[in-house]
């Protein structure tokens, strides 16, 4: 247990030490980005400073297996050119045993990094897209809730919400659908329900419509009309409706379950978002698979110089192995995988091929 504990202290040491050495350097590097992007905006270096630091947290988790296959190679390199290693097997532990501190270590950094950090990186990335926006200039138009689907849309009369209790896959076409206008002062100057909504180029075509004029000191409901047909004029795209579902990493995991369930109810895919949702659970078994990775070509005593040789074979397999998970999350987002398969099958195979390399070094 004393060893364990060592082990376990060892690798968790090197890895906030990398760690800490990739946060300086994307945070120099982020710093510079962000005084380039906005160097025409009315931005501070205090702001952009805010910025780097809300932007952080989602690149240092993107990178979480990169800074855990680091750990790895340099733990066990450490180890191996100290010896510690061939005194730990001279003293009847074997290599496997060795590894059960490093690999609980990784699975608790895991489970934390889904629990504790991912809606940690949600928060700062949405506040980051919000910070960001508004030096732009910019607003998200939609928004998705228990009560239906939410639209924004602005003219230079007025603002319009619009709710829809449903609409297709990218929100050009609604159902039940409610327009409130509002004027420039604020105040609301109409409402119209209508069965159907179609947004075209510059308008929304609506079907089967009743409109009430809002006007003051007038009674709506006595110069109200049923239209068959109208038009609406509209500033909104469909590419802005689906740019403003953001990515599923600005929403906390905790959330996703039901987000996915209100976008079902809405009408639109939440694919997308159910991949993530099971590629974020499957990252502490990920984790596992970097350190295994590490150890399966870098936990022998050093011998000549074939320790380049191994550690470059080690990141190697790790990049390969990242390459195949994003790849199988592309091919579930876009349905030719169950989310599952894509989500759990590259972390699963990866702890399989280098528990075989492991146990091939140890048993000759």
């Amino acid at each position: 247990m004393i060893l364990h504990r060592y082990f376990a202290r060892r690798f968790f040491v090197t890895f906030m030490g990398v760690a800490t050495v990739f946060f300086l350097i994307m945070l120099f590097i982020d710093l510079v980005d962000q005084i380039r992007r906005y160097a025409n905006e009315d931005a501070s270096i205090l702001d952009l400073l805010g910025l780097t630091l809300l932007n952080i947290p989602q690149a240092i988790y993107a990178i979480l297996p990169l800074i855990m296959i680091l750990a790895s190679i340099a733990l066990f390199l450490s180890l191996a050119r100290s010896s510690e290693m061939v005194v730990t097997r001279a003293a009847g532990r074997s290599a496997l045993r060795a590894l059960l501190g490093p690999l609980l270590v990784a699975l608790l950094i895991g489970l934390m990094g889904v629990a504790i950090l991912n809606p940690i990186v949600a928060g700062t990335s949405k506040e980051y897209e919000a910070r960001g926006d508004a030096l732009r200039g910019n607003t998200s138009v939609l928004s998705i809730g228990s009560t239906g689907l939410w639209l924004r849309q602005g003219t230079v009369d007025g603002q319009t919400v619009i709710r829809a209790e449903g609409a297709n896959l990218d929100g050009t076409r609604l159902s039940n659908v409610t327009f409130l206008t509002f004027d420039t002062d604020g105040r609301p100057s109409q409402r119209i329900n209508a069965a159907s909504a179609e947004l075209i180029v510059g308008a929304w075509v609506l079907r089967d419509a009743k409109a009430w004029e809002l006007t003051a000191g007038t009674i709506p409901e006595a110069n109200a009309r049923t239209i068959g047909s109208l038009t609406v004029a509209s500033t909104l795209t469909p590419d802005q409706i689906r740019d403003s579902f953001g990515t599923p990493s600005s929403i906390p995991i905790w959330e996703l379950p039901a987000f996915i369930d209100r976008l079902r109810a809405s009408g639109f895919s939440a694919q997308r978002h159910l991949v993530w949702f099971h590629t974020e659970l499957a990252m502490p078994a990920f984790l596992v698979a970097m350190v295994l990775i590490g150890a399966s070509f870098t936990l022998r005593h050093q011998r000549g110089g074939r320790t380049g040789l191994m550690v470059m074979l080690a990141v190697l397999l790790a990049f390969v192995i990242y390459f195949i998970r994003n790849f199988a999350q592309v091919l579930g987002e876009n349905g030719q995988l169950p989310a599952l398969l894509a989500a759990w099958a590259p972390p699963a195979a990866a702890i399989a091929l280098s528990l075989g390399i492991l146990l091939h070094n140890e048993d000759g």
